[in-house]
């Protein structure tokens, strides 16, 4: 009898030990979450450019910057929407980064010699208006 009563008492204590490490998981990575929603920043501005291929780079341009969550790329629009932790990175990084890659931002014209390197399809007017608002067209560039 005085087995079966020491056997109990242990099963009991180890499920009760092994609830209360499970409860402590879960809290950590709700904190965790909290904290990664409060660290982003998001921003929308605009970039020229005229197709899905410069859709591609100037995404993979901003993906690559340490601290950006997500970024995407409006082709009719011509704005980008992006979302990056402030303390990695900031707002001039990304432009700078988008002018690197060849095309204009509201704040940074592309680099010239990056631009010269785009392919045909991509080579954008400078003078082309972005974050257009309202109804877009398609344009002629849409099946790139």
């Amino acid at each position: 009898m005085k087995k079966v009563m020491l056997s109990v008492a242990i099963i009991t204590t180890m499920s009760l030990v092994s609830c209360k490490n499970e409860t402590k998981k879960e809290t950590t990575i709700t904190e965790q979450t909290i904290t990664k929603q409060v660290a982003s920043t998001q921003t929308t501005f605009g970039v020229r450019g005229n197709c899905g291929m410069c859709k591609n780079t100037i995404e993979k341009a901003v993906n690559s910057i340490d601290g950006v969550t997500s970024a995407e790329w409006d082709k009719l629009k011509k704005q980008i929407n992006v979302s990056y932790d402030e303390s990695k990175t900031n707002l001039n990084a990304i432009h700078k980064a988008i002018a690197n890659s060849g095309y204009d931002t509201d704040k940074v014209m592309g680099s010239e010699s990056a631009y010269k390197n785009l392919p045909a399809c991509c080579k954008y007017d400078h003078e082309m208006e972005m974050s257009l608002k309202g109804e877009v067209k398609e344009d002629e560039n849409s099946n790139h």
